[in-house]
């Protein structure tokens, strides 16, 4: 019987970003995830409401330093837990 499930596959990695960016295809979508330190942060979005090459455009300044101001936002809160 053929699998309905697609195998992950990497698209893009990015290494000239203030974290590490890598862009997945899976089941139809691409996961973005963004990684600095202990830390992730991952997004769906349908392969059907954006092509491979907007990407790079979705990934635009604004959206990284908000991206860096949640990794600040998470460690901060680790560091609270850890210390109660």
């Amino acid at each position: 019987m053929k699998s309905i499930y697609k195998t992950m596959r990497i698209v893009k990695e990015y290494f000239d970003k203030p974290c590490k960016v890598t862009v997945f295809s899976w089941n139809g979508k691409y996961i973005i995830k963004l990684e600095q330190g202990p830390f992730e942060q991952t997004f769906k979005v349908s392969e059907l409401d954006i092509l491979e090459s907007e990407i790079d455009d979705l990934l635009n300044e604004t959206f990284l330093n908000e991206a860096l101001k949640r990794f600040q936002d998470m460690g901060n809160s680790f560091k609270s837990a850890l210390n109660h």
